[in-house]
């Protein structure tokens, strides 16, 4: 409703996701979608909406932080309609274990939205105290980034920390399973990590 859909206009999907609002748009009137999307498994969800809508969609895989350039590099100059983006990770990635976004399911500590870079656990088994506890505190806003960054290091001292179900439980072993929030005690170190994974 408040993109006002209307037929001849083009519009950009910033986070294409598995498509959702992108195919919404296309089914509300005759107009184009360009949809963006840096994670590479979105052209999975792509290749449906190119067959149901031919013509009217194109997907660009990148980061939406360089949206000006993806579109150039497409030809495209101007956007006439409006541009949508639904920020923050999307149910694929939370909802496939193996990409390790969440620790609702056991998977490989990964995060990494683009699957190229550092992972999750390459950082939590590479950076120094410190730096974790700055990683936790200013990106998770945990104020027991401390308390969290030391009980890391020192379980690593054993063992290197492979699987998001291990750095839930080094989370909640460090803070206490309660919290006021209502919030598993993991779920801010979860979103710092996230974050320093993916550029965000």
């Amino acid at each position: 409703e408040n993109l006002n859909i209307r037929d001849g206009f083009t519009y950009v999907d910033g986070t294409y996701g598995a498509g959702g609002h992108t195919n919404m748009i296309l089914s509300s009137a005759d107009c184009k979608v360009v949809s963006i999307d840096r994670d590479p498994s979105a052209k999975l969800f792509a290749e449906k909406t190119s067959n149901q809508f031919p013509n009217k969609f194109s997907l660009i895989n990148g980061n939406i932080g360089r949206l000006k350039f993806l579109l150039k590099s497409r030809g495209i100059k101007n956007i006439d309609g409006g541009i949508l983006f639904d920020l923050g990770v999307s149910s694929m990635q939370i909802d496939n274990a193996k990409r390790g976004f969440s620790f609702r399911f056991d998977g490989p500590l990964d995060m990494r939205m683009e699957q190229t870079g550092k992972s999750a656990a390459e950082i939590i088994n590479e950076s120094d105290e410190r730096t974790l506890n700055d990683i936790i505190f200013t990106l998770g806003e945990e104020r027991k980034a401390r308390r969290i960054a030391s009980a890391i290091v020192k379980y690593r001292q054993k063992q290197l920390i492979t699987s998001t179900f291990e750095l839930a439980q080094i989370v909640r072993s460090a803070i206490g399973k309660h919290s006021k929030l209502k919030i598993d005690p993991a779920t801010k170190t979860f979103q710092a990590l996230r974050i320093i994974v993916n550029n965000e």
